[in-house]
């Protein structure tokens, strides 16, 4: 019999975070580390949002590997969390009910819409004329 495993991503700017998640026992690793050794510290609570909305109770039967690249470290941050959550629900969508992924679901998105639905904002690319996107230099008139 084959492993019962689900992949899901999540995205924040150019950020991509890849979770893999299988049965197991509840463990949670970022780029081959353990969780709690999230940089930076600040954001490390960011990371474990998913998990304490859902309850250590619904993650103790998989464990999560997630791969994260590009983007900076917020952004790094968002995407991890994001792929963590959807793991979590299509694990149970797809292996235990449909209605405690909808209870999780439903649990995710009332705490935070982002850890289940990708941000679309996007840099917008610099024009002539000015130093950013919009901004303009001044005209003089004397």
């Amino acid at each position: 019999m084959s492993t019962k495993a689900v992949q899901t991503f999540g995205k924040k700017k150019t950020a991509t975070a890849v979770a893999h998640a299988k049965e197991g026992r509840g463990l949670i690793r970022i780029n081959g580390s353990p969780i709690n050794l999230v940089r930076p510290e600040i954001l490390r609570f960011k990371v474990y949002e998913p998990v304490l909305v859902v309850g250590e109770e619904s993650l103790s039967p998989l464990d999560i590997r997630v791969r994260v690249k590009g983007g900076g470290h917020t952004s790094q941050i968002y995407a991890i969390r994001q792929a963590i959550a959807k793991a979590i629900v299509a694990y149970y969508s797809k292996y235990v009910d449909a209605y405690s992924a909808m209870e999780l679901k439903k649990k995710l998105t009332a705490y935070d819409r982002t850890l289940l639905i990708a941000d679309p904002r996007r840099m917008e690319p610099k024009k002539f004329g000015g130093h950013g996107a919009r901004a303009r230099r001044q005209k003089s008139y004397r």
